[in-house]
């Protein structure tokens, strides 16, 4: 009987998986390692280049470079592997493996080179090179989805997409062309902090009802996202674009300010001080936390109070989206390997790390430490905890899954 081009492809992905090491096995392994490489490496430039050891050969000055680096390059990492690793769980599909994932990681890789050496680049080459990996990401993650007939789930693919196009703006800007030099990480800025909204909304509930139950409690546990989170999400949005297209002024300040409000609510209903004796849940509850912070740090911006906006934007990124990323990069890592979700100690102390880099950050920002010292302090907290991850969690990467008795 001829074999339809279906099953040809499915066959094909088996004999990939079962041919390849195991770094290639998952999407998670190489871009969950390669986030957390960068995230130590491009925040090691950073810091030397602000204390003017090292000049950043890019055509993105040395504060673009960072911003664009984190933003793009960290984050952008740690999402695709979060995408492709889900993707098989939301279709019943083989994963992306083998040679295919070894390139996609090389664009990748080739992507943070050539942002850091732009300026000794023909022009536009780094543009061309790291917008078009975010494209190829939507297109991927997009087909798995739409031949297993899943569009629920293509929202997630969209802002892959516009994360590309936000990229795009990004390498505009640094180039002079165009009138407003902030657009491109605002909206990769507003974008990441959604997909956390959309992402978080969906596991971080789930899995406290599941630790909850398993634990005897049956009353008051937290539920399925209902029109509530929709219309959080919604006001999120708005807020956002408002943001992006006019940040001073009361009608966008309110706007973030009932978006912090219900994004705050909508945290409480997940009930997540009930969790504290297990880190892999409460982290979650904890990283979350640090959206509706920043979205009422903005708040006060657009009112015209003393707060800077730095403080404002490191709430989402230093705070919600890094210890977001750890929460989930080591509960991923722990499931998808075989492992016990369970956490060691060096799984404490990364998420203790970044709890202190980010309040430091912050702090710093509003005043509370001396700038430069809060900064570097800061660094070094959160430069540690991506450390800290790789100790504990690389070797899983790198292995094979280990099978359960």
């Amino acid at each position: 009987m001829t074999k339809t081009r279906g099953e040809q492809m499915l066959e094909l992905r088996r004999a990939r998986m079962e041919a390849t090491a195991p770094f290639l096995r998952g999407g998670f392994r190489p871009f969950f390692f390669g986030g957390a490489l960068w995230a130590i490496l491009a925040l090691a430039i950073w810091l030397l280049a602000l204390l003017g050891f090292v000049t950043i050969s890019s055509n993105f000055g040395a504060l673009a470079w960072h911003r664009h680096e984190m933003l793009f390059g960290f984050a952008g990492a740690v999402i695709t592997g979060f995408l492709l690793t889900a993707i098989p769980n939301w279709t019943g599909r083989l994963p992306i493996a083998g040679p295919p994932l070894a390139a996609l990681f090389a664009l990748w890789v080739l992507g943070r080179v050539s942002v850091l050496f732009s300026a000794l680049a023909p022009p536009g080459a780094a543009a061309v090179i790291d917008a078009g990996f975010f494209i190829l990401v939507a297109m991927i993650a997009g087909r798995e989805i739409l031949q297993a007939g899943n569009n629920r789930n293509l929202p997630l693919v969209a802002m892959v997409l516009l994360l590309g196009v936000a990229n795009l703006l990004d390498h505009l800007s640094a180039a002079g062309a165009l009138p407003d030099s902030e657009v491109g990480w605002k909206v990769a800025l507003a974008l990441i902090t959604l997909m956390i909204s959309v992402v978080g909304g969906r596991i971080i509930p789930s899995f406290t009802r599941n630790w909850l139950a398993k634990r005897g409690v049956s009353n008051g546990l937290p539920t399925q996202p209902d029109r509530f989170d929709i219309v959080a999400l919604v006001v999120t949005g708005l807020a956002f674009l408002a943001w992006i297209t006019a940040p001073a002024g009361t009608p966008t300040g309110l706007f973030l300010a009932l978006s912090s409000g219900l994004q705050f609510v909508r945290l409480g209903r997940w009930k997540g001080w009930k969790t504290l004796r297990d880190p892999l849940v409460f982290i979650l509850h904890l990283g979350y936390a640090w959206i509706p912070v920043g979205l009422g740090l903005f708040a006060a911006v657009s009112f015209g109070s003393s707060v800077p906006q730095s403080a404002a934007v490191h709430a989402l990124t230093a705070g919600a989206m890094s210890t977001m990323i750890l929460a989930v990069m080591t509960r991923a890592t722990l499931g998808h390997t075989g492992r016990d979700l369970v956490a060691g100690p060096l799984t404490w102390l990364c998420f203790i790390l970044v709890t202190i880099g980010a309040t430091l950050r912050i702090a710093s920002a509003l005043g509370w430490l001396e700038l430069g010292i809060g900064m570097e302090l800061a660094g070094l907290f959160w430069i540690g905890a991506f450390t800290t991850f790789l100790i504990g969690y690389a070797p899983m990467l790198f292995s094979l899954r280990k099978e359960t008795r």
